[in-house]
């Protein structure tokens, strides 16, 4: 690839994550709650006669569905690692850790891990099925990248191009 981008389409948000869990009555009281305070909305409908439950906002949708076959999550199996999703900051973090953990779900203490970036802040938390959520504060070099998108024209590493 050259290092000038060539015309390209951008993408503006994450559309839908489908997510198969081995039994939807007992995922989605987790997924009720988690899904809840992160301020999402709900729709439960089923599809091919199954049942799903579909969370969303304005950004995106995050799914569940019946799994075919049980299995137990393996995160370093081929597939999905872990779900991510970003709030505005590390006191959006405090607040989600406090409510869940009201909830009676277990979430680790927020903190600072300075393995990711001097400011990765996060909580992390397993739904039923040992499926890792994070939720972390948007950090410094995420907005950088918000802000100063029209300057990253190079492919490989390209804030190393910017000023900051």
């Amino acid at each position: 690839m050259s290092d000038l981008l060539p015309e390209r389409v951008e993408v503006v948000g994450l559309d839908h994550l489908y997510l198969t869990v081995m039994d939807v009555a007992v995922s989605e009281p987790w997924y009720d709650a988690v899904f809840g305070l992160l301020d999402f909305r709900k729709t439960d409908t089923a599809i091919a006669g199954d049942p799903h439950r579909h969370y969303f906002n304005r950004i995106m949708q995050v799914s569940i569905r019946q799994a075919k076959t049980p299995a137990v999550h393996d995160p370093y199996a081929p597939g999905l690692h872990h779900v991510c999703l970003q709030v505005a900051d590390n006191a959006a973090v405090d607040a989600f850790h406090r409510l869940i953990t009201a909830r009676g779900i277990q979430a680790s203490a927020p903190a600072v891990f300075p393995q990711y970036a001097d400011d990765y802040y996060a909580t992390f938390l397993d739904d039923p099925d040992a499926l890792r959520f994070e939720v972390v504060a948007r950090r410094a070099r995420r907005k950088l990248y918000a802000e100063r998108w029209s300057e990253l024209t190079t492919w490989l590493n390209p804030i190393q191009n910017v000023k900051v």
